[in-house]
């Protein structure tokens, strides 16, 4: 199936128009809530400290701080918010904290969209196919860290390898990166001065340490999918419930914002219903549960993605309702 003819005919364009309309009140409440629930969390973590409850608060307040990352992804789209000017500087903001830059994401993430699970130009797969053990040390953490605080060392240090960076970009995303680095040193030192653990208490080690609540989400939303060029394909959407999809800023309705990624969080869900109701039964989708167990089984073994067809879907709930087809 042609990925641009499919979603042509998914939505009438006039439906598709007003689904795309952007809100500054939208962003407001949805960045306002996120944050403000962090500033909660952190401000009880800083009343039980040293007890046995700081530790769900510390878990509560680090998958916050993680899936600040969907309010990232969304303002590098530019959608959350009508006014530019919030998109951009609410997106370095949450970027910093990620220790993501923004610029970066946007020209990694825009190659992801522009060439979903193809190996060689997904700005988001260009990695080895996973074995167990490999899927196992990014998920919980260890080789994701590792991957981004190297990368942003070395695009610090001048030194470009993305294939999907253009020469032109080079020098835009070094620079970025020296002003993250700059930045991160000045919180160091400024922490040592004042003899404070404050940004290692309330910032990075809630992050770092709870990734993998994050990566249940992150994991989900192409990994046993085709690698062929069909959005209804190679894109899975998660069944979750609403506190779930508040946190995740409705990205997990990730095949309608795959279909359509000028639409922005908000009118995620009215946009999936309406793509499901022309297709005539769901898109793909699973619970984060039981997507990872699947995975684990079928790279259980000593198996890897390579062992499975590019082409096909090998980690899947089931057919419902028919074959896929667009009329």
């Amino acid at each position: 199936m042609d990925a641009v003819f499919s979603r042509r005919n998914l939505i009438e364009p006039a439906a598709l128009r007003g689904m795309m309309q952007r809100s500054d009140l939208h962003g407001a409440v949805q960045a306002g809530s996120h944050f403000g629930a962090i500033l909660v969390t952190g401000w009880l973590l800083s009343l039980t400290w040293g007890s046995f409850w700081a530790v769900p608060v510390f878990i509560a307040h680090g998958t916050l701080i993680n899936f600040l990352y969907a309010g990232q992804h969304e303002l590098s789209h530019n959608t959350p918010f009508r006014t530019k000017s919030l998109n951009e500087w609410v997106g370095r903001l949450i970027g910093f904290l990620m220790l993501y830059p923004r610029t970066f994401d946007q020209i990694q993430h825009h190659a992801h969209h522009q060439h979903t699970q193809d190996w060689e130009k997904d700005g988001e797969l260009v990695r080895q196919p996973y074995t167990l053990t490999s899927y196992l040390l990014w998920f919980l953490g260890p080789t994701y860290w590792y991957s981004r605080v190297a990368r942003l060392a070395r695009l610090a240090r001048g030194i470009v390898v993305e294939p999907y960076v253009r020469p032109d970009q080079e020098a835009i995303v070094v620079r970025e990166a020296r002003w993250h680095v700059a930045l991160y040193a000045l919180v160091a030192v400024v922490s040592v001065a004042a003899g404070s653990w404050a940004a290692v208490i309330y910032w990075l080690a809630p992050m770092l340490l709870t990734k993998p609540i994050h990566q249940l989400q992150n994991t989900i939303e192409h990994l046993g999918l085709s690698h062929e060029d069909d959005i209804l394909q190679n894109t899975r959407s998660t069944d979750t419930n609403a506190l779930m999809r508040w946190m995740c800023w409705n990205m997990q309705y990730h095949t309608a914002h795959h279909s359509f990624p000028a639409v922005p969080f908000h009118a995620l869900r009215g946009l999936n219903d309406t793509i499901e109701t022309r297709l005539g039964h769901e898109v793909h989708r699973m619970g984060y549960i039981e997507f990872q167990i699947e995975v684990i089984r079928k790279l259980w073994g000593g198996k890897s993605e390579a062992d499975y067809p590019s082409d096909e879907v090998w980690i899947a709930r089931g057919p419902k309702g028919g074959t896929m087809v667009v009329d």
